[in-house]
């Protein structure tokens, strides 16, 4: 019958450490452990020998190399009934280990660290810890292995109620481990990779030739995009940070199509470095302006479009405070997500029990060396982040006229608003304020006649779009786009540039005294 008569103990996470190093010794369970496991237990008064001393070996190479050592692996991996194996150990000295309580260098803490350095993450790769975890997984029939501190309860449990730990037990205990150590080398593996971007080290072709995907389940959701579809929340493993970190503090629960649309939100605002609101609806900005105040802002962005705005996912860049809220309330809302709120605030929005209320805090980097995944039937796509942001004032202007300085902030809101548009998409702006967007048609042109039928409808203004400034996320590949947009008053455009019929489009605007910005970078948003 299983039973444990020596324990090998290391672990970084020591929480319930104390406890159970205690049970083990009233069971006169010989501890061997190392370092700081080690100091903890002797300050409890549990007896422990060093594995330096188990060994004959000691510590070497600042501590890389303590248990790499047949008398560690030699105890773990024998098999009891196994006349050879027995000869062999009792040949070369080796005593049987029976519980092998491990587990590993915080790797993932310390990358999560903005401060980390490469050099920081490799000292927390672990070596010996997987080692022996894999070890005793592997003969969980005679050795039971323990890497979460959660099932120390479950293994005192067991002992005391039967002397022992159930084989069915110890093989559950070996698939945690190598599940554990699978996805501590994945995050190992995923963030190196992305270290050859950051440190320069890569060749051209910068995607890797297999990338390893871990994920874990953060929660069950009420359905999909339709009710027909499951679906849950994943969080990839190893990154902290991005839209899963946002904190819910009131509301019912999110919905797969809540997430989709704050995360649309949050990556929009996150553009602006001004006091900025974002309203998004099914993942296209409805409405988004600027301005000193926070309920100009926002008063500014609900007029872009104040139908569509209805039922939508608000972001802001500052917290909101009590006199924001306090519009607000009079517009209903699925999600609103924001750095922090006022408590006068918080009560506004607490009358309104349904109101998802997120607090996320402000990180303009969290997009960045992250892949972006598509996935497709039996694959799945991967490509950077677009991360990049041109700016106006060093871009080409291709045009007879210069935009005005006006002008040129109006282009360089609209440009952050049309990235986050749906393919084929136009925005139009004037005073840091969505007049009108037209997203996700097939032709650009019909995108611009929609973005111009919006704007004169909430402005109720046929004269609305005179003055203004229009983004488009690719180049026109005709003039058509650009006549269209001059008639409606349009004096100024941004967009990529780089078609066939560039000097086309450049004479469309010099015909009609409309000036033009290319930035050789399109922003396509399928």
């Amino acid at each position: 019958m299983y039973k444990i008569t020596r324990a090998l103990i290391s672990c970084t996470d020591k929480s319930g450490l104390e406890e159970f190093g205690k049970f083990l010794a009233g069971q006169d369970v010989q501890i061997l452990s190392t370092g700081g496991t080690a100091s903890l237990l002797r300050k409890a008064d549990i007896p422990v020998t060093d594995v330096s001393d188990h060994t004959g070996s000691p510590e070497i190479l600042d501590g890389r190399l303590k248990t790499l050592h047949p008398k560690i692996h030699g105890g773990i991996l024998n098999i009891r009934e196994n006349k050879d194996h027995q000869k062999q150990i009792a040949d070369n000295d080796i005593q049987p280990i029976d519980l092998v309580v491990v587990n590993l260098y915080e790797f993932e803490k310390t990358i999560n660290n903005p401060r980390s350095t490469i050099h920081d993450a490799i000292e927390n790769i672990d070596i010996g810890g997987p080692t022996m975890l894999r070890s005793a997984a592997k003969n969980y029939k005679d050795v039971a292995v323990v890497i979460d501190p959660k099932d120390y309860a479950r293994v005192m449990d067991e002992v005391q109620k039967t002397g022992t730990l159930s084989e069915a037990f110890r093989f559950e205990l070996a698939c945690k481990v190598f599940a554990s150590t699978s996805s501590y080398d994945t995050a190992i593996s995923s963030y190196l990779q992305k270290q050859l971007k950051v440190e320069g080290q890569a060749s051209e072709e910068l995607l890797p030739e297999g990338l390893a995907l871990e994920l874990t389940k953060v929660q069950d959701l009420r359905y999909g995009e339709n009710p027909q579809q499951k679906a849950a929340l994943y969080q990839e493993k190893g990154l902290a940070k991005g839209i899963i970190q946002a904190e819910q503090i009131q509301g019912k629960e999110l919905s797969f199509n809540n997430i989709m649309d704050m995360e649309s939100a949050w990556n929009c605002c996150l553009e602006f470095s001004n006091t900025a609101c974002v309203i998004v609806k099914h993942m296209n900005p409805c409405g988004v302006a600027m301005a000193d105040k926070l309920s100009d802002a926002f008063l500014k962005a609900r007029a872009g479009d104040p139908v569509s705005c209805f039922g939508g996912i608000v972001a802001f860049n500052r917290p909101i405070d009590k006199q924001t809220a306090t519009i607000m309330a009079e517009t209903f809302f699925e999600v609103i997500i924001a750095p922090d709120y006022e408590k006068e605030a918080l009560e506004i929005f607490s009358k309104k029990k349904n109101l998802r209320i997120m607090k996320h805090k402000l990180d303009s980097s969290q997009g960045a060396n992250d892949w972006d995944y598509r996935r497709i039937s039996g694959g799945m796509l991967v490509q950077e982040r677009d991360t990049a942001m041109a700016d106006l004032k060093s871009c080409d202007v291709v045009t007879k006229r210069s935009p005005s300085e006006a002008e040129l902030d109006d282009l360089g809101f609209a440009w952050k608003v049309v990235k986050h548009v749906k393919s084929n998409a136009i925005v139009f702006a004037k005073d840091r304020q969505i007049l009108g967007v037209g997203a996700g048609q097939m032709s650009r042109v019909d995108s611009v006649k929609i973005a111009a039928m919006k704007a004169k409808e909430n402005f109720k203004n046929e004269d609305v779009l005179k003055g203004a400034a229009m983004a488009s996320d690719a180049f026109f590949p005709f003039r058509d786009g650009l006549d269209q947009a001059a008639q409606y008053g349009i004096k100024a455009v941004v967009e990529p540039g780089g078609s066939m019929r560039d000097k086309e489009v450049i004479e469309a605007c010099d015909e009609q005294d409309v000036a033009m910005v290319f930035t050789k970078m399109r922003h396509f948003r399928h």
